[in-house]
This record gives structure tokens, sequence and C-alpha cells, in this order.
């Protein structure tokens, strides 16, 4: 693999993905895309489901994006960019193809169009093995529709679907591991990401774009909306979230070997992290202090196999 861009080259690189959207301020969608789009040099094609994203950057008859991409429905994204990849390899057979430059392709989701309503449609490409990549830019809620919980949504997180109050500590269910989904398709390379490890995300962009085969990056894109955090402060919540290894970062290869590519200096209690976003605050009253100890626990549990994976190396 070639080495990633430095912030200078980054600088002087050609916008791909414009910075005239409508995204909140604050979002993390913003930053990860841009890292995506400057990860590689090599021609682009690429859709977004219906989300956040989309609804953001293209409003008509405006675009952010400055290749070609495709709008598709809420749970079909993964699909949209495969038939275009499919159809490329038609005429590359058919010698149809008018330029040698060979494009990635890659497909955007949210954690609702890929944890639940797209996701057979992504389990189908990897199982037919599209030379593709699939994004899912993770805000553990569904941003775009009022702030309904998803299956990825955590444990204890106040939604409009899932409101704390008298009677609950909101969502009861715990989230999904997207990444270990993925990885047990046998997909060649799938991983963790967050946007303040940057360095870290644009390597793996970079491995996941040039891996033949179908590739998935499940990044954590904070809200400043639907977490409940000041627009200034994404980066300070992305480093809890990582520091607090609530959210590790971490590389799965050919579906077993498993590296940890992220390990904090000082690891942060979780209950910071769970403090600095509103959507958890009533977990800090005394009745559910029994959930954040529950949290601490868990992460605790999943940094130890975690890290018994890595040494096992199966």
């Amino acid at each position: 693999m070639n080495e990633i861009k430095n912030l200078k080259q980054y600088s002087k690189a050609a916008e791909r993905f414009e910075g005239a959207h409508l995204l909140c301020p604050g979002c993390a969608h913003g930053m990860i895309v841009r890292e995506v789009l400057n990860a590689t040099d090599d021609p682009l094609i690429l859709s977004s489901a219906t989300g956040c994203l989309e609804v953001s950057t293209a409003v008509y008859p405006y675009t952010s994006w400055d290749v070609p991409w495709i709008h598709i429905g809420f749970e079909n994204s993964s699909t949209a960019v495969a038939g275009a990849e499919a159809m490329y390899k038609a005429l590359e057979r058919k010698g149809k193809l008018y330029s040698e430059k060979k494009p990635k392709f890659v497909a955007f989701g949210g954690d609702g169009s890929t944890y639940d309503i797209g996701f057979q449609y992504i389990s189908g490409c990897f199982e037919r093995g599209h030379n593709m990549t699939y994004i899912c830019l993770d805000n553990e809620v569904y941003a775009n529709t009022g702030g309904q919980r998803s299956g990825s949504t955590p444990i204890g997180a106040s939604t409009t679907t899932t409101p704390a109050g008298r009677v609950s500590y909101g969502k009861k269910d715990k989230k999904k591991d997207i990444l270990q989904i993925m990885a047990a398709h046998g997909a060649p390379y799938v991983a963790q990401v967050a946007p303040n490890k940057w360095k870290d995300m644009a390597k793996k962009l970079k491995m996941a774009l040039e891996t033949e085969g179908p590739t998935f990056i499940n990044a954590m894109s904070a809200c400043t909306t639907e977490w409940k955090f000041e627009s200034n402060l994404t980066v300070e919540v992305s480093d809890l979230a990582v520091d607090s290894l609530v959210f590790p970062l971490y590389e799965i290869i050919n579906g077993t070997e498993l590296n940890i590519t992220y390990r904090p200096k000082n690891i942060v209690p979780v209950r910071d992290y769970l403090a600095a976003q509103g959507r958890f605050k009533h977990l800090f009253k005394k009745e559910n202090e029994h959930i954040i100890e529950q949290w601490q626990k868990e992460v605790d549990t999943r940094w130890v196999y975690l890290q018994k994976r890595e040494e096992a190396r199966v």
C-alpha cells in the first residue's frame, strides 16, 4: 500500500466533496466523507442511501459532489454501486471502456440503512464478492427522520422511540456488533474508524479501497443534534469514545486476523463519555446508575476479548 497523504498534500488536493452543504454544524459526516474522497486519486463512483448525508449535500439544483454520485433508496446504496461495478466489468470484457483508469466503487449509508433496513442488501453484495467498499456513517440513531432508535443505538440512550422517563431508562437493547457480522462474511477487509484519529482512518480507508473484493468500514460519526452536545465539541466527544474503549479502533483481515490499531495511553472511564452527551444524562440518576456500571463491565470485557483475538490470530 502506498503512503497516505500528509496534511500538506491534503490541503493541496482538489476538493471532490465541496464544503457548501447543509450538514449540521459539528456533524462528523463531512469530516469522514472528505477523507474518503481524499484517500485515493483514482476515479470514484459513489452511491448514497437516503439519510443525513444525502439530504444535506444534494438540495436540487445544487450538489456538493464533484464525482459521479447516485442517490438511491434508504436500503440499497450497496446494490446501486454493486450494479455500477457489475456494469463496469461487463463493459471491460466487451472492450467498451473509454478510460484505462479503473474507478473505485463506494457506497455510503447511515447506521439505520446499514444495521437495519439495508442489511440484507449489503450481505448479498458481500456474498457475491463485488469489488466495492461500503462505509457506514454510524451516528447511532435515525438522525434524519426524527431521532428514532436504530440497531446501532446503545443501551440507555434516550431517543424519540425509546424516551427516558419515570418508567424507562431509554433503549433497553444493546448495540449490534456490525463489524464482527461483516467479518463473518469472510470479507477481505473490515475496520472501525473515527474522524478524530485521521491518520488511522486514512490508512484504513486506503487499505479498504485498494483491497480486491467487498470491504467494509464502520465510521463513528458523532451527532451533535441527537447526542446532544455543543457543536464545537465533536472531536472531544470522539476522543472520549475511543479513549474509553466504547468505540475501539481495529481491523479484521480475511475474517480472522484482528489487529488493534489504537491503544489509548490513558483509558478514561465510560462514565466520562456518557456524561458528555445529553442523551445519557438520565443515567446519572441514582435509580439508573446500574446501567453505567453495566456499560463499564461490558466495555472492559470486550477489550479483553479483542486483545485475546489479536494475540491468537483466530
